[in-house]
């Protein structure tokens, strides 16, 4: 008996290999360096945070030359002070944001975006009120400047803390997990298929020169353009193997009520990485006709995919599609389109898809959709030796959403689409074969 968590085809398929091959330099995981206490990008922060108390302070200085001796002007402002006609007030909430931020994102490095949160909503909400209530408006140009400019530069903080320093330093500490990981473990990855064990579809010649006019007839080889898809299918699936290779370094992530699981994986070149595994009580065949063989008719049956169009078939093995993702997560992860290159083979005992973006003048950006990157990923599907009747499907989602969207909460939604997915997937196998429907229920454990 395989153990659950194993992925037993690949298993065997990798062990009838005798050695490892080198990866593209592109794609190799760097060993772990040594790392810095405090990161370029926070040190930037705390500078910014810095220069936020000087500014304040030297605006407020040069307001007390304005109406008088200076002197007389600080002792109204700090001896006299009143709440509504002084000034001192916004230079010691410069002071309370300057300390908060210092101590705790350079004194104790924090990595969560409370302390700021703090330090900025108190800013606000105490300016709102000085606003409405004071006399500063009717003294001079620096009512205006000071309370605005103390405003912008709190929340100017904010963003500079969630958006590049959280962001920045995330995507350093998956690189260095990633590294780390690779450092501890040698990659397994397999040596090209040989021909018995590597199927291309019925009558087609695998990585064929020649190109497939509209009939599916070969008419002429490839273009330069044709054969430059072509590689980047073949650089994907590439990629996808070694992925697949790393299963030791996959880190659960979430469970679903079906069994279905979601993994991830931390690499240098892409970052996080999330993969699900599902067993499927029906046929391979039935996964690959549904998820593989004809992704134009996937919109039919699943939220996740709303459009897919074949702009081009390059040959027998390699295609170009225009995709329109649906919105993930209950919207968090609006709707995006991609253009993207994909690769299909044939393998004894599992079906491969992969697919990596690309560019086509059928379907140039637009500005209906946000433009997406698909990094190698793709689908697998494993056929079971000892039952034909089920196979386990596994999908590795490797994509870049682009826009503006905080990268914890993508990492929270993407799980909870992927299970969408595979539930769409079993209902549209079970609508099309009905004999099937009582037993596409996953289990937690399969023979092999």
């Amino acid at each position: 008996m395989q153990d659950e968590g194993s992925l037993p085809a690949i298993g065997s398929l990798n062990a009838s290999y005798s050695t490892s091959l080198t990866l593209p330099s592109s794609y190799l995981l760097l060993p772990p360096v040594a790392r810095k206490a405090v990161s370029d990008v926070r040190r930037t922060f705390c500078l910014f945070v810095t220069f936020d108390l000087l500014f304040i302070t030297l605006l407020w200085i040069i307001e007390l030359n304005v109406p008088g001796p200076i002197l007389d002007n600080l002792a109204d402002q700090v001896i006299r002070y009143k709440f509504k006609s002084s000034f001192f007030d916004i230079v010691l909430l410069a002071v309370f944001r300057f300390l908060c931020l210092q101590i705790g994102y350079a004194a104790f490095l924090l990595k969560h975006w409370w302390v700021v949160a703090i330090s900025t909503l108190v800013t606000s909400v105490f300016l709102v009120v000085k606003v409405i209530v004071s006399e500063l408006l009717s003294k001079n140009a620096f009512g205006y400047v000071l309370p605005i400019t103390s405003f912008v530069v709190a929340w100017l903080e904010t963003w500079f803390l969630d958006f590049k320093v959280l962001t920045q330093e995330a995507e350093n500490d998956r690189a260095y997990v990633a590294a780390a990981n690779a450092d501890r473990g040698p990659m397994l990855y397999p040596r090209p298929f040989s021909d018995g064990q590597f199927y291309s579809p019925p009558e087609s010649i695998a990585d064929s020169e020649e190109f497939l006019d509209e009939d599916g007839l070969r008419s002429r080889p490839a273009t330069s353009q044709e054969k430059e898809y072509i590689k980047q299918g073949q650089d994907a699936m590439t990629v996808m193997e070694n992925i697949l290779a790393q299963e030791e370094h996959w880190k659960l992530e979430k469970t679903s009520e079906t069994g279905d699981s979601v993994y991830s994986l931390e690499t240098i070149s892409y970052g996080k990485i999330f993969i699900l595994k599902a067993f499927m009580q029906c046929p391979a065949e039935f996964v690959y006709q549904e998820t593989i063989l004809q992704p134009e008719k996937v919109p039919e049956w699943t939220r996740t995919v709303t459009s897919c169009k074949i702009l081009q078939r390059i040959d027998d093995n390699t295609m170009v599609t225009h995709d329109i993702a649906g919105s993930v997560g209950g919207g968090i992860v609006a709707s995006r389109d991609y253009v993207t290159v994909r690769r299909i083979e044939r393998r004894q005992n599992s079906y491969f898809s992969t697919g990596v973006s690309t560019n086509h003048d059928a379907r140039p950006p637009t500005d209906r959709y946000v433009r997406g990157e698909n990094r190698p990923g793709g689908f697998v599907v494993l056929k079971c030796i000892s039952n034909p009747a089920v196979c386990t499907l596994i999908w590795i989602l490797n994509t870049d959403f682009k826009g503006h969207l905080p990268r914890y909460l993508i990492h929270q939604a993407l799980p909870t689409g992927m299970f969408d997915y595979v539930g769409q997937l079993r209902e549209r196998i079970a609508d099309v074969n009905p004999y099937l429907r009582q037993q596409l229920v996953p289990t937690t454990g399969l023979l092999f």
